[in-house]
């Protein structure tokens, strides 16, 4: 869909395409970066750029585990933290140092499609959950799912595509079904919590971690989205403090991070975000986009299910064929993803991390395509 973009603004115009297809973060990161980043450049100190352990810095693995800490209520230390190259870097070395050839990996439609080639990646195989008309996981179907190979499930809340937030009750529901499946087995099934939007929320509630749900709970997130640092690569996985084998796990992670060719995190970037575990990017301004673009979609006469977290929103084709839609709002340049590429046929993604001129342009072409096929 990027090179999609370009093509098409080449052709007619950038200003007259409105490209709401990518994630990618129309907000700059807060006035402290550039503050943190300033001070390294006039006063670099030495060996601000040689490697350091595979694991990561002491002091930014200290600084998350703290941070961790104080969201979570529970005590994690630097040891539980592998700094990585963002997000996918992150479930990347999960995936190596926890699946062997064949494991087979639970995955919650919509999905993240890259899910699928990081399992590839290391021999695995994703099997697919399909979700509710809220696009909640249907929890009743994971005992027939799950076999003798399921070793993780992987969950992304806030959600890419739907932009949903998991509550407490699925999370609690989703860690009881997997011990009783651990015991029929005999064997740890992970839950993976895929978290980059976990700081992009736009309801009140305190967000509903999965440590809680169980102690065989790893999480995976980046600052891609919550400090508008997608380009940079920088991430971290975070082990549940309280699972017993939790230093071989470790192990295993930061020894993944060097053999997949990772070998550490950004060395800048780490010791830049040691400082800014407790910051992010104007959530609100995210907020007001969807507001607008919501009420904008639904006055049409959309079916839109309201994001609570994110920045994406995941409408109901007009017609059956998803594919077809988006081709037509392409033809009206409005470049969006066809929900089947989620695991969610009959959808479409928008992603409205976009500028004014963008989230104002597009709605002609919604309305447009939108009369036509009703």
């Amino acid at each position: 869909m990027f090179e999609e973009g370009i093509l098409l603004k080449a052709k007619v115009g950038a200003d007259k395409v409105y490209d709401l297809s990518l994630g990618n973060p129309i907000f700059e990161p807060p006035p402290k970066f550039m503050e943190l980043l300033r001070s390294y450049v006039e006063n670099p100190g030495v060996g601000l750029h040689r490697y350091m352990p595979n694991a990561g810095l002491s002091e930014t693995r200290s600084a998350v585990a703290e941070s961790l800490t104080n969201e979570t209520g529970l005590t994690f230390s630097k040891e539980d933290i592998v700094m990585t190259c963002g997000a996918g870097g992150a479930l990347n070395i999960i995936i190596k140092t926890l699946i062997n050839p064949g494991d087979e990996i639970i995955v919650f439609a919509p999905y993240f499609a890259e899910y699928f080639f990081y399992a590839d990646n290391h021999g695995g195989k994703c099997v697919v959950v399909e979700h509710d008309d809220k696009f909640m996981p249907k929890l009743s179907m994971l005992e027939s799912l799950v076999t003798e190979k399921t070793k993780m499930v992987i969950i992304n809340s806030p959600n890419n595509p739907s932009g949903v937030v998991y509550p407490t009750a699925v999370l609690t529901k989703l860690g009881q079904i997997i011990k009783k499946l651990e015991t029929k087995y005999g064997r740890d099934i992970f839950i993976v919590s895929d978290e980059p939007y976990r700081k992009i929320i736009y309801k009140d509630d305190p967000y509903s971690h999965i440590y809680s749900a169980h102690s065989n709970t790893i999480v995976a997130t980046s600052h891609s989205k919550d400090l508008g640092l997608a380009g940079e690569r920088i991430g971290y996985v975070a082990v549940n403090p309280y699972h017993e084998n939790k230093g071989e796990i470790i192990d295993g992670l930061t020894f993944s991070n060097r053999v997949l060719g990772f070998v550490n995190a950004p060395a800048l970037i780490q010791h830049l975000v040691t400082n800014l575990q407790n910051e992010t990017v104007n959530v609100e301004k995210y907020k007001q986009n969807r507001d607008f673009l919501w009420t904008q979609l639904t006055d049409i006469g959309y079916e839109v299910i309201k994001p609570e977290g994110a920045f994406y929103m995941f409408p109901k084709c007009p017609i059956q064929d998803d594919v077809q839609y988006v081709n037509k709002l392409r033809e009206n340049n409005v470049l969006v993803v066809p929900g089947s590429g989620f695991g969610s046929p009959g959808y479409f993604r928008i992603s409205y991390c976009v500028d004014e001129n963008t989230l104002q342009g597009c709605i002609d072409g919604f309305r447009k395509v939108f009369l036509d096929h009703t």
